[in-house]
């Protein structure tokens, strides 16, 4: 506290000034609260009982420093140290800034109304008594200066901290954990569960200005391998979604119970990794379906189409996208003509030749297997 310091070091009070000042200290500190309690809302029902006591303490601490200084007697610096404590313990207790400074401002005003009335009948000359007001308000000035930069650092820490819940939150949620840790993480991160939650795949540095036009409840992380960002959007209104983030390259899983997030981050995980061109996976799901087990699909498309691959390759191609088109449109043969632009005799050549190749073509799970099979089109 320099500015005090350098203030204190003109400003010589005489011990019998000093010594009424003191006497007046405990009438002052209570007189401080008690107008704090009073004036400032916030602290109408949190200065009594034990917490009262012990801020009684703290002003008449400050107060008793204070008059150290003003008597050359101290050099300062334990006043700033536990204002700036103050400020981050009004954080804990849920209160303002504002709070904080009004508090200070009343403080300011009684203290030095009761400083007054202990100092002039001491004797304080007419010309000392401005330097001591100076004096005063300058230390309190400082104090609140101090307490102010404890409440900021309070505020940016828990913002942080917060932060890190909320990250570790989204990749437990991510990694699939279990219910019970999954409840201690949110509790950890102050986070209200919803009901569901979708998640969005989307370029690392995309994912902090998407995550703005969304949902504030929304979790964000933008560090995932290959540049990746995710969000987890609560309770998603899909078309919303797809709108607000058209001019991104953004995949959005579907919308799964807010526990079970993995599932809809893993689907869009493989969406992304069919094609480029998917945003929405509820548009691809017959793709996402056939290529869920790729081993299993190739054995099947081996076994179901076993019969054209006898025949040359130009002919087989030309024979499964005909099996393709019959079976999607239900064997109506004008429909398929149209959709593979050729004449419906065509159509009932190439289909004579099919059913020499599959003499089961009208079985139940012949239809199944071959539906399956030529329900992705050979990349």
């Amino acid at each position: 506290m320099s500015h005090v310091t350098r203030g204190a070091s003109e400003l010589a009070l005489d011990e019998t000034t000093v010594t009424a000042l003191r006497a007046a200290l405990k009438t002052t500190a209570d007189e401080v609260v008690q107008a704090i309690i009073d004036e400032v809302p916030p602290y109408a029902n949190a200065l009594s009982g034990h917490m009262g006591a012990t801020i009684r303490r703290a002003v008449r601490t400050a107060l008793g420093h204070y008059l150290d200084l003003a008597s050359g007697n101290a050099a300062g610096g334990d006043g700033g140290d536990a204002a700036y404590e103050l400020g981050r313990g009004e954080v804990r207790d849920g209160r303002s800034m504002d709070a904080l400074l009004s508090a200070y401002r009343v403080g300011a005003r009684v203290a030095w109304r009761g400083l007054a009335e202990g100092a002039v009948p001491a004797g304080l000359p007419a010309a000392e008594v401005a330097k001591f007001a100076e004096l005063t308000f300058a230390y309190i000035d400082e104090l609140s200066a101090a307490s102010a930069a404890g409440h900021a650092d309070e505020l940016a820490a828990r913002g942080r901290a917060h932060e890190r819940h909320l990250e570790h939150l989204a990749r437990d949620l991510l990694a699939g954990a279990s219910p019970d840790v999954l409840l201690a993480s949110v509790q950890r991160a102050g986070w209200q569960p919803p009901v569901s939650l979708t998640a969005v795949l989307l370029p690392a540095a995309q994912a902090r200005p998407a995550y703005r036009v969304l949902d504030p409840s929304t979790l964000v992380l933008d560090d995932l391998p290959d540049a990746t960002g995710v969000l987890l959007v609560p309770d998603a209104d899909r078309s919303h979604i797809l709108r607000q983030l058209t001019d991104r390259t953004a995949v959005v899983g579907p919308a799964r119970p807010w526990t079970r997030a993995s599932a809809s981050y893993a689907r869009a995980v493989r969406a992304r990794s069919l094609s480029s061109d998917i945003r929405d996976t509820e548009d691809h799901l017959p793709e996402l379906v056939l290529s869920a087990d790729a081993d299993a699909f190739a054995d099947l498309r081996a076994r179901a189409l076993a019969p054209l691959r006898t025949l040359p390759v130009t002919t087989a191609r030309r024979l499964e996208e005909t099996l393709r088109q019959w079976l999607l449109h239900q064997g109506r043969r004008d429909e398929v003509a149209a959709a593979l632009f050729v004449h419906p005799q065509t159509v009932r050549y190439r289909m004579s030749q099919l059913r020499e190749l599959f003499p089961d073509l009208a079985s139940p799970q012949r239809v199944l297997e071959l539906t399956l099979a030529v329900g992705l089109r050979d990349s």
